[in-house]
């Protein structure tokens, strides 16, 4: 069982580098180079977290008929259209998936890999389960305060739409083993203060600001991540390439989260693998947990992934949580 099919949603708003520079006060060759980041895309006023995962899925829809889907899993942001309302139910029945039951998983940017490994044990758990569609949107360029210096490195934040077909019958590729590492105590570096039940919406919350995301203590946060972030993201790689029973040396490509460029090289040094087996989103940026389904769906594109070669979809999501799921590719 694995991944038979992926597609992803990119939005035609482009907004450049030079833009961004003039909004974060950064310059242009230190968002490009040291920031890793070209161009992103942007969500139109009209398009939605569920929108974008709708129009993903969509194209998957394409080849497989969509009665024969029996559940669907909403994998991407949290910031979505509403509040305590579920995504996955809307992309359920704009899709047509009425056989399709449906639920969500949040774990925000390391949400990928985790799915991969949920859809995988409901396949071997259920027999009567065939197909799982995975779904994810992100419209998390509207959460980014540029006005605060605190958290406005984060204008990578972009938009966009995957998803990815799962199924008992799949002849593209496998799913091998995960890994997942949850470090807890940074649960409170990364939030959007405002709108839970810490600080419901009011007056106060709007004119502070507090609707947007925050890192209270980026130095702190800096300062503990460092120590972790590349051990963690190393260990997460080694152990599910370990449990799926292959070698780190029979790793061939790498499908990331968008990160500073700093750690794109230092990751891929760390694991012995080049640049050129890496797929690094220069032109989309962060999109929540969708990094590493455009990822994958960029390397069959772009003719990376060859016949019998192990890949690893890896992630990391702030609270923090770091998670790894190791793929045999057949194409």
């Amino acid at each position: 069982m694995g991944i038979q099919q992926t597609s992803i949603y990119e939005p035609e708003i482009i907004e450049t580098a030079a833009h961004l520079s003039k909004k974060t006060l950064i310059s242009e060759d230190v968002i490009q180079n040291k920031f890793g980041l070209y161009e992103k895309r942007i969500a139109p006023e009209t398009m939605h977290a569920s929108d974008l995962a709708v129009a993903a899925g969509k194209e998957i829809l394409k080849g497989i008929d969509s009665q024969s889907i029996d559940v669907v899993i909403y994998f991407g942001s949290p910031f979505k259209d509403y509040q305590v309302w579920t995504a996955s139910s809307k992309v359920q029945h704009e899709l047509g998936t009425s056989n399709a039951y449906s639920f969500e998983m949040m774990n925000v940017s390391s949400c990928f890999p985790i799915a991969l490994k949920v859809a995988k044990d409901m396949l071997m758990a259920d027999d009567d389960i065939h197909h799982v569609l995975l779904v994810g949107g992100s419209k998390e360029s509207m959460i980014v305060n540029y006005d605060n210096p605190r958290s406005r490195f984060m204008f990578n934040f972009a938009d966009g739409g995957a998803a990815a077909l799962i199924t008992q019958e799949a002849t593209k590729s496998e799913i091998l083993a995960s890994s997942i590492i949850t470090d807890g105590s940074f649960y409170q570096d990364v939030l959007i203060p405002g709108g839970g039940s810490v600080h419901p919406v009011s007056s106060k919350v709007v004119e502070k600001k507090m609707n947007y995301i925050d890192v209270p203590d980026p130095l702190s946060m800096k300062e503990r991540l460092d120590l972790v972030s590349i051990p963690n993201f190393v260990k997460v790689i080694k152990q599910a390439l370990a449990k799926s029973g292959v070698p780190l040396c029979d790793l061939k490509v790498l499908l990331p989260l968008h990160t500073k460029h700093s750690l794109f090289t230092q990751l891929l040094s760390e694991i012995g693998l080049t640049e050129k087996q890496a797929v690094y989103l220069t032109h989309h940026g962060h999109m929540s947990a969708l990094d590493p389904c455009y990822g994958l769906h960029l390397a069959e594109k772009q003719g990376l992934l060859k016949n019998g070669d192990i890949a690893v979809v890896v992630s990391a999501g702030t609270g923090y949580t770091w998670a790894a799921t190791a793929i045999r590719w057949h194409g």
